[in-house]
């Protein structure tokens, strides 16, 4: 299917190789909110639209360094806002397995093009699903890895606590090999470590779960749509056929996960796009000589209205007498949540549950209604507020769709993910 009929990217322009290694050959598409030298980096917004930045981002850079090409910037959700990538000012992205349907978000872009063989290999930014939830909608694999594991020097920032960079492939063992590229310290971005310095994440897809703990949170299957619990739990069995053993743990806490992210996403949100003021760079709107009027206009022209919802949300959320009322308990909630998954992986291996709740969205959905948009994060975003590494994989389908099973593993432990998500491919 040709990219017109999918948009799955915003400006397709090659980036050549600097170095020789393991992705010789392989071409890359890249989200657009990941810095480019030369490139346009748009973030899916008419506030950045022909904006080129000067530098590269980490990741890019190690990208060329290992020898593969870039072939584009791929569409996304407006500054990362959205499940559907149908906010981005350059028109929504196209499912490839019905183009009827949203390819899932904010990463629609990479996933589609991955899915319908426009690039190799992806990058994604993952906040509170953002890799996963369209590797599921797509059928093609994601990760999003443990905070701090990969560089996030270059990427656009829209909620820095939780946000991680991320590969999408076609199989878990391509996934993990680009993963084995890009992560690793840097010092420019000061919250990266060596921590996973000497893994091999590609090596680890063996497909050996033989012995391993799958745990099973009831919390995360609750209110799923009935197929996908079918298909995630007949990708489970195999698992079991394999060797793995299941058991329950309870994660109490997740069903608050989806309100204390967006607080604590919106709110970050708020402060790191009050740089957009058409004074630095990105569109400036005229304000006949007055500033305020100026700024105003240059914000109501330059965001869409997602991202305009989710600042008034945030700095409500920040404002004098409100602080305490609900950001200060989403970070108590998010205390609570790293809490339990702790006390979780003292007893098992890797947590199972679907990776999306849902099938896709029908185009224009998701839209309609902004609250069941947030609520289909349910099960990605508890990875993201405990700083954890997760894989979507494909678990089969459900009426013809892709249904994607979710497996978070304890901090650093993406080796042990990527193990489990290859046996499901076998």
């Amino acid at each position: 299917m040709a990219d017109a009929d999918l948009n799955a990217f915003i400006t397709e322009e090659s980036i050549e190789p600097t170095g020789e290694g393991p992705l010789d050959g392989a071409t890359v598409a890249v989200k657009d909110n990941i810095s480019t030298a030369g490139v346009e980096t748009t973030c899916g917004s008419r506030m950045l639209e022909g904006y080129v930045p000067p530098y590269s981002a980490t990741v890019v850079e190690r990208l060329t360094d290992a020898g593969a090409t870039i072939v584009g910037k791929s569409n996304m959700d407006e500054f990362g806002m959205g499940t559907t990538t149908e906010t981005s000012h350059f028109g929504p992205t196209r499912n490839p397995v019905d183009t009827e349907r949203v390819p899932g978000g904010s990463s629609g872009g990479s996933a589609a093009a991955v899915a319908a063989d426009e690039a190799d290999l992806a990058l994604g930014s993952d906040t509170g699903g953002s890799v996963r939830c369209p590797a599921a909608f797509c059928g093609v694999v994601g990760i999003k890895p443990t905070y701090g594991l990969v560089s996030r020097y270059g990427l656009v920032a829209y909620a820095n606590s939780l946000e991680q960079i991320g590969p999408l492939a076609p199989t878990v063992e391509e996934a993990a090999a680009l993963l084995d590229v890009i992560a690793g310290p840097d010092p420019k971005d000061a919250t990266t470590t060596d921590a996973g310095a000497g893994s091999s994440y590609a090596d680890a897809a063996d497909g050996d779960v033989e012995g391993m703990t799958i745990g099973i949170p009831e919390e995360l299957f609750e209110g799923a749509d009935e197929g996908v619990v079918e298909t995630v739990e007949d990708a489970i069995d195999d698992l079991v056929a394999r060797g793995a053993e299941t058991t329950s743990v309870s994660l109490p806490s997740v069903e608050h996960a989806v309100q204390a992210y967006y607080v604590i996403a919106t709110s970050e949100a708020s402060s790191n796009l009050a740089r957009f003021d058409g004074v630095r760079y990105g569109h400036s709107a005229d304000g006949d000589g007055d500033w305020n009027e100026s700024f105003a206009r240059t914000r109501e022209e330059g965001f869409g209205a997602e991202v305009k919802r989710r600042i008034l949300l945030g700095t409500y959320a920040l404002s004098a007498g409100y602080h305490d009322k609900y950001y200060s308990k989403a970070q108590d909630a998010r205390a609570w949540v790293r809490s339990d998954f702790e006390s979780a992986f003292e007893d098992v291996d890797v947590i199972a549950s679907p990776t999306m709740p849902v099938p896709p969205f029908e185009l224009g959905e998701g839209l309609q209604d902004p609250l069941t948009m947030y609520l289909a994060d349910a099960n990605t975003t508890p990875a993201n507020l405990a700083n954890l590494p997760a894989i979507s994989v494909p678990a089969g389908r459900s009426e013809g769709l892709p249904v994607g099973l979710q497996l978070v593993g304890p901090k650093y432990g993406e080796e042990t993910i990527v193990r489990a998500a290859s046996a499901v491919e076998e």
